[in-house]
């Protein structure tokens, strides 16, 4: 395999609704702001492409990727569409760097979309329920809200995590979101604005919750030798990973823990794994990423982190996959204001902060930016580039949301109750 570069990235605002735009010219917009960050490349000189998007339903279209791949000027290059859940933007973008690692391309784009307002919200939540085994669990109900719901209440009784815990999580992806211009619902929130909104599944509030979405975004990779003669600060994909699991949760077995570089079985002696309260792929897809990447350990070697948090409590359950902290004790990596960006002022209910921060979701995460579910994972490439690039200021209008000396960053994208989770590891060239 050769190295892989990203070179460009573009997003669309995401929104609760763009009834003016179809899903080709929310991409074609991404695309567009992405290829004028590269002026020396040329359609000509693209090989092909990736598709993301999640659902026919929300398009009413079948081979909707074909219609954009038309209306971006690139047929008849080759094209392929992935869909894996709520992780289907990062496999895309995974799919894209095999396409140029493994040779077939020198330029490869991939493109994400969803639009999800076309259909009433109670019609999308089916929609993504049909995500889950619809022979056992939906049939009985089994809405994702009530899944996450359940596990998150295992890992309270598991581990002592709290309702406020979670509540800081949305504080803080909603602040950050404040700074981001492509955000759907930035915001400041307390702790009581959290858990005084309306419960959707016990204990999750309406605020625990990502939002269904419309939106697009880009992200263009190259070869090592194109990426140079393209972009004076291409970044390097360095480490990828994925892992899967079972789809219904009874079905998963009970075994040791996939122990990280940094981690030791006596750690976990004790630990029922992944029960759940954990999601075993997700700590899989780590493992392969940390390993190609080089990285023994994350918490000094990372420097941030996009991870999937369409729920509070799933981001504090990622922090654990991911080895940020030991499982058990996300909600305390939350209180000690580890995941925290330096110098935003969070209000009333912020932690302090430790010496070394390593901020979790500074564009907002899903929580804050919304969750147009094929854009998702493309969106937390784009904003990794930006802040290796050190350019978050060109591209958001303010620098709040750029961390000085930014070296490496990772990327997450989850489906289902962790049935496929990809981890992409980019780092500055």
């Amino acid at each position: 395999m050769r190295p892989v570069y990203m070179i460009s990235g573009g997003i669309t605002k995401f929104a609760k609704a763009h009834p003016e735009k179809d899903f080709r010219l929310m991409v074609k917009e991404a695309f567009d702001y992405a290829m004028n960050d590269v002026p020396g490349l040329s359609r000509d000189m693209i090989d092909g492409s990736v598709c993301s998007y999640f659902s026919d339903h929300f398009t009413r279209q079948l081979m909707a990727g074909a219609m954009v791949q038309d209306y971006l000027g690139l047929c008849p290059k080759p094209s392929r569409r992935i869909e894996g859940g709520g992780a289907t933007g990062g496999l895309c973008f995974q799919s894209a760097w095999e396409a140029v690692a493994s040779g077939r391309m020198e330029v490869c784009v991939a493109f994400g979309f969803e639009t999800m307002s076309r259909v009433n919200t109670w019609k999308g939540n089916e929609f993504i329920a049909h995500a889950s085994d619809t022979n056992f669990d939906y049939p009985v109900g089994g809405f994702y809200t009530g899944y996450y719901a359940m596990m998150v209440q295992r890992h309270m009784h598991e581990f002592g995590t709290t309702v406020e815990q979670m509540a800081r999580v949305a504080i803080k992806n909603h602040q950050n979101a404040q700074f981001n211009p492509y955000a759907q619902s930035p915001a400041s929130l307390t702790i009581t604005d959290v858990r005084s909104s309306p419960v959707v599944a016990s204990p999750l509030t309406i605020l625990d919750c990502c939002q269904m979405s419309d939106g697009a975004a880009v992200a263009i990779l190259a070869s090592e030798e194109t990426a140079w003669k393209l972009c004076d600060r291409p970044v390097r994909i360095s480490g990828i990973g994925c892992g899967t699991d079972a789809m219904r949760m009874a079905d998963r077995p009970h075994g040791r823990v996939v122990l990280l570089p940094h981690e030791c079985e006596e750690e976990y002696r004790n630990l029922k794994y992944p029960g759940v309260h954990s999601f075993r792929g997700g700590r899989s897809a780590a493992k392969l990423a940390y390993k190609m990447a080089g990285i023994m350990n994350p918490v000094e070697e990372l420097d941030f982190v996009e991870l999937h948090d369409a729920y509070t409590s799933s981001e504090i359950q990622t922090c654990e996959d991911l080895g940020l902290c030991r499982y058990g004790e996300g909600g305390t990596f939350v209180d000690k204001g580890c995941p925290f960006m330096p110098g935003i002022d969070y209000g009333p209910d912020s932690p302090g902060r430790p010496e070394r921060c390593l901020p979790v979701n500074p564009s907002g995460g899903l929580l804050a930016c919304g969750h147009p579910v094929g854009a998702t994972g493309l969106m937390q490439a784009a904003f990794a580039f930006w802040q290796l690039q050190e350019s978050v200021g060109k591209h958001m209008g303010n620098d709040t949301l750029q961390l000085k000396g930014a070296k490496r960053g990772l990327i997450h994208s989850h489906a289902g109750t962790g049935t496929y989770i990809t981890v992409s590891i980019l780092e500055k060239a």
